[in-house]
């Protein structure tokens, strides 16, 4: 290596201070030792970084442009001793969440920045799900936290909190459709027509056959794309619809509809939150 990180961080510190001997009362250093360190690294450097022909002394042009490099390496210097800090405290070294589409916060990205910061070394990691296989997931260890519809009821080694923000949940069918003619449709008018319904891996194998024709699909996303192709109508979150759905679907007006539900955040019982799960379950739920 042909220079250290003390003789970066001193080249930094004089050029904020301005001197060498500024950079020395900052650094506890004799003025001495900081133009010493400063010559070095021009050696090793083989670059002149400062103008010495003045007063006091001045980047060169090289040198304006190292120090920025400079200013990077000791920012991942600090992060990985951080990150080092945190790992050797016990902090988790992958989290992984798996979402619901039922839960859109717009607070989420700021959540995730602040993970960023506050945990570098994670390793973060998202997944797709709905119902029955987000809890399957949590349960098998495969997801450390969940966010999805809130259930009725848990298995008893699943805990649950429940989130501050609902979740609003429309009736749509594709632009195309018959029922999209209709002011106002009731039951009758969705019992003739053909029904686009959330399944998943989890509860395919408990579901009785249906009394009419229905499609499954076990995402949120496949049945908004079956539903503007005309296939029937279908439930989907409003955040999806105004995202997604623009100009290829049409919301209908129909008796409790739409609906809000509360959305859970769920972990295991049998495994013990690392900090940064820790952190991001109280920050979503309070908890």
């Amino acid at each position: 290596m042909r220079h250290s990180l003390e003789s970066l961080a001193t080249f930094a510190q004089v050029a904020a201070a301005g001197s060498f001997s500024g950079a020395a009362r900052a650094l506890g250093k004799r003025q001495s030792t900081v133009s010493e360190t400063i010559a070095n690294l021009e050696v090793d450097l083989d670059l002149a970084l400062f103008d010495r022909s003045q007063r006091q002394p001045v980047l060169t042009e090289a040198g304006q442009t190292l120090l920025a490099h400079a200013h990077q390496v000791l920012a991942a210097n600090e992060r990985l001793n951080r990150a080092a800090s945190q790992l050797a405290g016990g902090q988790e070294p992958r989290l992984t969440v798996v979402l619901s589409d039922t839960f859109q916060s717009d607070t989420f990205e700021t959540t995730l920045s602040a993970i960023d910061q506050r945990y570098p070394a994670l390793r973060f990691e998202c997944l797709i799900a709905e119902h029955a296989d987000v809890v399957a997931l949590v349960q098998q260890g495969r997801a450390h936290l969940g966010l999805m519809a809130a259930q009725q009821d848990y298995p008893p080694d699943v805990a649950q909190a429940t989130l501050a923000e609902l979740s609003e949940i429309t009736l749509c069918v594709g632009l195309g459709h018959p029922l999209a003619a209709l002011p106002r449709v009731g039951l009758q008018d969705l019992a003739s027509a053909r029904e686009l319904r959330l399944s998943t891996v989890a509860m395919t194998d408990q579901l009785a056959p249906p009394a009419r024709p229905v499609w499954s699909a076990p995402s949120y996303l496949m049945l908004l794309e079956m539903a503007s192709l005309g296939f029937g109508w279908t439930e989907l979150p409003r955040w999806m619809l105004q995202r997604f759905g623009q100009g290829r679907l049409h919301e209908l007006a129909a008796p409790g509809w739409p609906r809000h539900i509360k959305v859970d955040a769920v972990w295991s019982t049998r495994r013990t939150l690392g900090p940064a799960g820790a952190w991001l379950l109280h920050s979503l739920a309070g908890v």
